[in-house]
């Protein structure tokens, strides 16, 4: 690709639909749960590529889905919830 988009961070705000400090706090890897999102550093300016956008939302969309979806080793298997017990 021979012209990759430069977005600002109101730009990437705007698309991903949270506020401007959310996304310079997923820039700075601060948001538990979602890799750094890539960005260009212009002082206290930060830029983001489009490329770079589109792939870091691919990635944290996978890592998303596998960790609300855990495997059980039992499936079917109930624990009981606290303070009861399986007796009787």
């Amino acid at each position: 690709m021979l012209h990759d988009e430069v977005l600002t961070v109101a730009e990437v705000a705007a698309e991903l639909r949270c506020s401007k400090a959310h996304v310079h706090n997923a820039i700075n890897g601060k948001v538990a749960g979602v890799s750094p999102l890539p960005a260009i550093h212009m002082g206290r300016r930060k830029l983001v590529r489009r490329s770079a956008l589109e792939r870091w939302k691919r990635a944290n969309e996978r890592g998303a889905f596998d960790a609300m979806m855990p495997v059980s080793p039992e499936v079917g298997a109930a624990r009981p919830m606290r303070g009861e017990s399986h007796e009787s």
